[in-house]
């Protein structure tokens, strides 16, 4: 995280890498909604921890 200057640029590249991580994800068909939703609650959580 350190490497990136701005939190803009760092908001782009975890965009981007999302993208291309669920694009190559073969298994991601295999969560259901529930956990689904879990996993990005906390995601968003550390995400904002690491932001504040």
């Amino acid at each position: 995280m350190s490497r990136f200057r701005d939190v803009k640029t760092l908001q782009k590249f975890a965009a981007v890498h999302a993208s291309v991580h669920n694009l190559f994800n073969l298994q991601r068909h295999l969560n259901n909604r529930k956990i689904f939703k879990r996993n990005r609650t906390a995601v968003l959580d550390e995400w904002r921890q690491l932001a504040a």
